[in-house]
């Protein structure tokens, strides 16, 4: 059994729902064995700039079901390609090795480290200089390989959902298209799951690029069948075929080349246009981010918390958290960091929804 004595924990990349249960999981958890735990400030940046306090179990009383993460997090700071300010003009430095001499100054010897792929990517990058790491998978968009489920993602969906619902009274009463915007990145499971549960007649994936004249067929052939509405979930990451997704060009330090967002809007003028059918388009944004995490977010963000403390006790290091069958299993951090966690075109879900008439737009 390995013996730690101090560990830390930070959150990196965009919030979501039970970063926060997962924080008090390792605290609880580590505390019950022994073993003091430490927060990082503001993902990574916290700890370039040592801005690193102790956790105890009273910093952890009451956090289970709030949205966002009490340490704070940003998904601009690489400690290995870390944004500098000098004079008038940015550099960037590797400053890893400040990272690890922070680390070492308060007597930490191993890190947690929750996130989505840039998080957890970096967590490899440190665990290659020796620095033991284990990493939790967090995202809402659910694409991180190796597990079935990422917490936040369950909250998301219920966000999604619940609009569609509210979306389809007011599209039925003015017999419009109503298309809703989802956030899924470059992964279509928000857009996806929230569609097959609110019910949607089309739903627009990045995995599967769509041809417009097929969405408009799908709105005429239910008007001609007395359906005078239609509900259209497209996920932000969605294309055209032959086009490109909709976005700008992200901040600078951005752990992304483009923002995305603006198909939704493009897909409705598009439809309006030649269709004739007024269109609408809402946008949820930040809204599927925030709030409290869903029960189902809240325990499997805490079983992801006890499991990544009970692995560095059997010095298990190097690996990432992840839910299989509804178990807890460990995984290669190495295998997993950086890779795509994108929908099986031929899968279960994406054949379940054809199967009752769901157009994907191809």
């Amino acid at each position: 059994m390995a013996e730690f004595k101090r560990i830390g924990v930070l959150t990196g990349g965009g919030d979501c729902p039970g970063l926060n249960a997962v924080i008090r999981a390792v605290v609880k958890t580590a505390a019950g064995n022994g073993i003091e735990v430490w927060g990082m400030r503001n993902g990574f940046g916290g700890l370039v700039e040592n801005q690193l306090e102790a956790l105890a179990v009273s910093s952890v009383s009451g956090i289970l079901p709030r949205g966002g993460t009490i340490l704070g997090t940003t998904n601009r700071d690489n400690p290995f390609n870390y944004r500098l300010h000098k004079e008038d003009e940015v550099v960037y430095a590797d400053l890893s090795g400040q990272a690890l001499a922070n680390l070492a100054a308060k007597g930490i010897e191993a890190l947690v480290v929750i996130g989505g792929d840039g998080t957890l990517r970096i967590g490899a990058e440190f665990g290659q200089l020796g620095l033991p790491v284990i990493g939790v998978p967090k995202t809402i968009d659910n694409d991180i390989p190796g597990t079935e489920r990422t917490f936040g993602f369950d909250t998301a969906v219920s966000v999604a959902t619940d609009a569609l619902d509210r979306l389809h009274t007011t599209a039925e009463s003015h017999h419009r298209v109503m298309v809703l915007e989802v956030m899924g990145r470059y992964a279509g499971w928000i857009a996806l799951h929230s569609g097959l549960a609110g019910g949607a007649d089309c739903i627009l994936i990045p995995e599967i690029p769509y041809n417009l004249a097929a969405v408009n067929a799908k709105i005429t052939e239910r008007r001609a069948n007395g359906k005078l509405f239609s509900i259209i979930v497209v996920a932000e990451g969605a294309r055209p075929l032959q086009g490109k997704m909709v976005g700008v060009k992200a901040a600078e330090g951005s752990s992304e080349s483009i923002r995305l967002g603006g198909i939704g809007e493009k897909l409705a003028r598009d439809i309006e246009r030649l269709t004739g059918v007024e269109s609408r388009c809402t946008v949820l944004g930040h809204l599927q981010r925030g709030g409290s995490p869903t029960p189902f977010d809240r325990v499997l963000a805490t079983r992801y918390g006890v499991a990544a403390v009970e692995c560095l006790l059997t010095g298990q290091t190097g690996c990432m958290v992840a839910l299989q069958a509804n178990r807890i299993v460990t995984l290669a951090l190495a295998d997993i960091a950086g890779k795509p966690g994108n929908v099986p075109v031929e899968g279960d879900l994406v054949a379940d929804a054809r199967a009752i008439n769901i157009c994907f737009g191809d």
